[in-house]
C-alpha cells in the first residue's frame, strides 16, 4: 500500500493574532510543523499544540523560522551567519523541551514561511540551517521542498531528509512555489487541491501554473493551518487519499 504523510503549520496562535485550529487539524494530519516562537505562537500556547499532538499520536517538528513576528516570517532577512545559526538552534531548543516535558520529542524539522523557500535555493542558508540543525541532534530529519537545494545540503551533511509538496500552493513550471506576492498563490477549492493531491501521490506530478506537469517525488504533503478554510481543505485531501487507497502516516515512521 502506498503511504504518505499529511502536515501542517500549527502552535502559531496568541490571543491577538489567532490563525488556525490546532485541535482539529490534529485530528486530521499525521505531522505538526510546531512553531518555535520567533514568527508566531506565544509559550503557553506552543506548549498546548505539542502536548495536544502528542496525545494524538502526532509527530512533532520544530518549525523555526526568521524573527519576523509583523510579518509572520514571510519576509526574507539578511542576517549574519552566526546569528542565523544561533537564532534557529534557539529555536529548536525551545521546541525540543516543551516536548520533553510533554513525554514526546522532536522528531524533525522543517523551517517556515520565508527562511524555508530561500534555504530551497540559496546554498548558503540552507548550510547554515543544516549546521544548526546538526548541531542540536544530528537525528532530526529535515523536511524540505521536493527538488529543493536544501535536502542536497542536508543529505551532504549526513542529515536525513524527506521531501514536501504543498496542496494548498501553486506551482511554478521550474518546481518551484509561486511567491505569496503574486495572484493565485494559496490555493483555496478543496476539491481541486485533493484531486491534485491524489494524481501527486499516485502519478507523481503536479499541474504548474502555465498547465504543464511539473514532476514531483514527496513523502509528505502541507496544507497551511492558517490559510482559510484549513481543517476542510486537509479533510478533503485525507478522505481523497484514503479512497484511492493510500495510507496516511508521518513519514518519520515510513522511514524507521
Amino acid at each position: 500500500m502506498v503511504t504518505i504523510d499529511l502536515n501542517s503549520d500549527l502552535g502559531e496562535n496568541t490571543p491577538d493574532r489567532p490563525v488556525s485550529d490546532d485541535a482539529a487539524m490534529l485530528a486530521v494530519v499525521s505531522s505538526a510543523n510546531v512553531s518555535c516562537g520567533f514568527h508566531a505562537g506565544s509559550p503557553e500556547g506552543i506548549r498546548e499544540t505539542v502536548l495536544a499532538a502528542s496525545r494524538a499520536g502526532v509527530a512533532i517538528g520544530a518549525h523555526p523560522g526568521y524573527r519576523d513576528y509583523e510579518n509572520f516570517g514571510r519576509e526574507r532577512l539578511d542576517l549574519p551567519a552566526a546569528t542565523l545559526q544561533a537564532h534557529v538552534e534557539y529555536q529548536l531548543g525551545a521546541v525540543w523541551a516543551l516536548a520533553r516535558s510533554a513525554g514526546d520529542a522532536v522528531v524533525y524539522v522543517k523551517p517556515h514561511g520565508a527562511l524555508y523557500t530561500t534555504m530551497a535555493v540559496d546554498e548558503a542558508v540552507a548550510q547554515v540551517v543544516v549546521a544548526a540543525v546538526k548541531a542540536v541532534d544530528p537525528s532530526l530529519v529535515l523536511l524540505g521542498l521536493a527538488g529543493g537545494v536544501a535536502l542536497d545540503v542536508a543529505d551532504r551533511a549526513g542529515l536525513a531528509t524527506a521531501a514536501e509538496a504543498f496542496a494548498d500552493r501553486a506551482y511554478t513550471p521550474a518546481g518551484q512555489l509561486v511567491s505569496r506576492k503574486e495572484p493565485g498563490a494559496v490555493l483555496h477549492d478543496a476539491d481541486l487541491v485533493a484531486r491534485r493531491m491524489v494524481r501527486l501521490v499516485e502519478d507523481g506530478v503536479v499541474e504548474a501554473v502555465d498547465g504543464t506537469d511539473v514532476r514531483v517525488r514527496a513523502e509528505s504533503l502541507c496544507v497551511h493551518g492558517d490559510s482559510p478554510g484549513a481543517v476542510a481543505m486537509a479533510t478533503a485531501v485525507r478522505e481523497a487519499l484514503t479512497g484511492a487507497g493510500v495510507a496516511i502516516a508521518p513519514f518519520v515512521a515510513q522511514a524507521a
